[in-house]
């Protein structure tokens, strides 16, 4: 089967209805009956697999563009969590978009909320349970971290006409955004009495609290230099945010990696992240991660991920913008560009630090006669076997 350019493609989502080839070498058949072409050309490695694929894995690709979206007159929401891709046990996330000035309302979580802005910027506040506040403008690149039941706000600025857009991941693959803690749901169901006897104010305070939940809502952008109020118990002692868009990436072959966890990002003591780009033809290279699933978000072009889960089971899938991946601990994989474009995503870990084990490593720091014996490399094969991670490895040489 021929893998298909970005071009090509945008040309047959535009124009082709099938059939398609579902053959690869001499195995499958052309598919006669009826069939999705937009699926079809956008998964080509699920339409006609590598024959290196075997066994059974569970799917580990959810597109965000299949989420439920939830229109608020702010924005939007959408998720992904266990009951869509059921395999993301440790970890789920959210998609959300804000308006210019618009809030997602005062709230908090029972877990911890990790996020990365895609674009835009988004103004932030936070009060810890020793009474310190927080305040900070997160931009492009950053990100912020809460600890559960840290209760918290997100604004969109006006740095950005169209407003911010962000990704939040949750440390619970059974988290829904439907179930956080809200401001106005909260005061929505205490009886009124109870409201002026807590605040000691009149009833005549509360008469414009809502009904009901705000969730995302539109108002003024905030100002540039607004103020926190000042705290008696003063500021958080870490920051909540942190400009990682700041941080110099790691230069490999074939591409970059931009790794963040608690002992840069100190507050972030559940989740860590790295961010990635892999050049045209280039991959992160064959590795594992010990103890921790990793959740990946797709931010720009086109890739592929066979993930191998021993006992003979392998299986691959294609990714673009707006995809999620997810590899369980311990699970062998890589992550190769498969388009004309770099490829960029997240890797995202529920643990404080980022560990990973790289293949090639493995076997250039054990004996040599060990690596000749399973694999039967020459010497010199071995001897050039990289003693140092690959990271993001180029384009094979001819």
């Amino acid at each position: 089967m021929i893998r298909l350019s970005t071009c090509v493609v945008a040309l047959l989502l535009a124009s082709v209805s099938g059939p398609f080839d579902a053959i690869r070498g001499k195995l499958g058949a052309t598919i006669i009956g009826p069939n999705n072409p937009n699926i079809a050309v956008q998964n080509p490695d699920l339409f006609a697999p590598p024959t290196t694929d075997a066994g059974s894995i569970p799917n580990f690709k959810w597109p965000m563009s299949l989420s439920h979206n939830r229109l608020q007159t702010g924005g939007w929401a959408r998720q992904q969590n266990t009951d869509v891709m059921p395999i993301a046990k440790a970890m789920a996330g959210v998609n959300m978009r804000l308006k210019p000035g618009a809030v997602r309302e005062l709230h908090w979580h029972s877990t911890a909320e990790w996020a990365y802005v895609i674009k835009g910027s988004t103004q932030v506040t936070a009060v810890d349970q020793e009474g310190r506040n927080f305040i900070s403008t997160v931009g492009p690149g950053d990100l912020w971290y809460f600890p559960p039941g840290i209760p918290h706000s997100l604004q969109a600025t006006g740095d950005d006409p169209e407003g911010s857009e962000f990704l939040l991941v949750f440390d619970d693959g059974a988290f829904s955004e439907d179930e956080t803690f809200m401001l106005t749901d909260w005061l929505a169901h205490v009886p009124a009495a109870v409201l002026e006897k807590n605040f000691q104010l009149s009833s005549t305070a509360f008469a414009n609290v809502p009904s009901k939940e705000l969730y995302i809502f539109p108002t003024d952008v905030p100002a540039d230099d607004q103020p926190i109020p000042e705290s008696p118990f003063g500021t958080v002692p870490e920051p909540f945010s942190f400009a990682l868009s700041k941080v110099p990436a790691t230069q490999f072959s074939g591409g970059t990696e931009k790794p963040v966890d608690s002992s840069t990002f100190k507050v972030s003591t559940t989740i860590s992240a790295v961010e990635v780009t892999v050049e045209p033809g280039a991959m992160r290279e064959l590795h594992w991660h010990p103890t921790q699933d990793e959740w990946d978000f797709f931010l720009e072009g086109e890739g592929r991920i066979t993930v191998f889960a021993s006992q003979g089971n392998a299986r691959t899938f294609d990714f673009q913008a707006g995809d999620v991946a997810y590899v369980p601990a311990s699970n062998g994989h890589y992550v190769e560009n498969t388009g004309n474009s770099t490829l960029k995503f997240l890797e995202i870990f529920n643990s404080p630090q980022v560990q990973d084990i790289s293949l090639s490593q493995w076997l250039a720091l054990i004996p040599p006669a060990l690596v000749k014996a399973h694999l039967g490399f020459s010497d010199e094969v071995i001897a050039n076997l990289p003693k140092t991670k690959l990271g993001v490895v180029g384009p094979a040489s001819k």
